[in-house]
């Protein structure tokens, strides 16, 4: 078939195409406006992740999944600022790990609000200035972000969805490699790269910033100075790539947390978080974890915090699989309540990104 047949058959078929996208729209502002009466809120991730599992067993290629997620993640995104203004509140400023993090989630068509700190984005959620918040929880290399564990103990909140994001680090600026005295960075992404600027840089001054793309800002005042930050960072303040993918290992990643007002409805494939406080005897801790045991649920992460409220006190924070509705999680929740002093449930979610 020769190009310009091609490009006729093209043609013919993106006719199709944006006749079909515009009636499916039509059906989801049905929907839409039926959820809105019964006080529903249009993006539920249950149903977010049983369309991208269909759509994906209805591909037979050449297209690739992940590139038929994005597409319709993007369609999602449209309808979705169709029915109702969103916003997400996300750690910014833009550009941010977060915000790319908050934009494959949720696509491109709904608003975005960058907040200056963990606690500001949990604010804006509660406080109904935002529909749903992205803040980082734990990195593959470096751990948990902590502040953001603490925030839960006194917020209403509940995790919706997760969204798990490999991080590629970049060494960004305006002169060379050889060329840089000081370097700027979140504490955290400079973590993630010690080792590769130990060994490439080890006379450069390093300078901690709020955010990597607040350190790309920095980098960009001098010809002398370099960022590690994201390429969209750079492409953002016009720098270049002096390296790319300095992270220290090379399966470095970060899970990211969605906060709403609600729940999440089961999928099947779930995941639920939440907190306790063991009471201060000996074998506490022990005697709590044993009902996810006997019932032999898989827990997948346990993390401790101080309480703050009380000397030596520690609260836990437990991620299991399956969802609280499910009935062998729910028994090891009731269970688990009969010798805590406290137990509070974070939200169960999708288990997939």
């Amino acid at each position: 078939m020769s190009i310009q047949k091609h490009r006729a058959a093209i043609d013919k078929i993106d006719a199709q195409i944006v006749k079909l996208l515009n009636r499916r729209t039509k059906h989801v502002l049905g929907i839409g406006q039926a959820k809105l009466a019964s006080g529903k809120t249009p993006y539920q991730p249950d149903r977010e992740q049983a369309l991208l599992r269909r759509i994906c067993k209805l591909n037979d290629g050449p297209i690739s999944d992940e590139s038929l997620r994005h597409i319709y993640r993007e369609v999602m995104s449209s309808s979705i600022a169709l029915q109702k203004t969103f916003t997400i509140a996300f750690l910014g400023p833009e550009a941010t790990y977060t915000h790319q993090a908050a934009v494959r989630r949720f696509g491109t068509s709904l608003n975005y609000a960058p907040q200056k700190t963990i606690a500001e984005v949990f604010a804006e959620v509660e406080k109904n200035r935002a529909e749903y918040g992205v803040v980082p929880v734990e990195n593959t290399t470096e751990g948990v972000v902590t502040h953001t564990l603490d925030m839960f103990v006194d917020s209403p909140l509940q995790i919706i969805a997760q969204i798990i994001m490999p991080i590629e680090h970049c060494l960004i600026g305006k002169g060379t490699v050889d060329s840089v005295k000081k370097l700027y960075s979140h504490p955290q992404a400079y973590a993630q790269c010690r080792n590769w600027v130990r060994e490439t840089m080890p006379r450069v001054e390093f300078i901690g910033s709020s955010s990597t793309t607040a350190a790309a800002a920095l980098a960009a005042k001098s010809k002398t100075a370099a960022a590690i930050s994201s390429a969209l960072a750079a492409e953002k303040y016009s720098l270049n790539i002096l390296e790319a993918g300095i992270q220290d290992h090379s399966g470095n990643a970060t899970r990211f947390l969605v906060l709403g007002q609600s729940g999440s409805a089961s999928t099947g494939n779930d995941r639920t978080s939440l907190m306790f406080t063991v009471n201060d005897k000996v074998g506490a801790l022990h005697n709590a974890l044993q009902p996810f045991r006997s019932l032999r649920l898989n827990m997948t992460k346990i993390e401790s915090r101080p309480s703050k409220r009380k000397a030596w006190e520690y609260i836990f924070f437990v991620d299991v699989d399956g969802h609280a509705d499910d009935p062998k999680v729910a028994k090891a929740i009731a269970k688990l309540s009969e010798t805590c002093s406290f137990v509070k449930i974070l939200g169960s979610y999708p288990n997939a990104d």
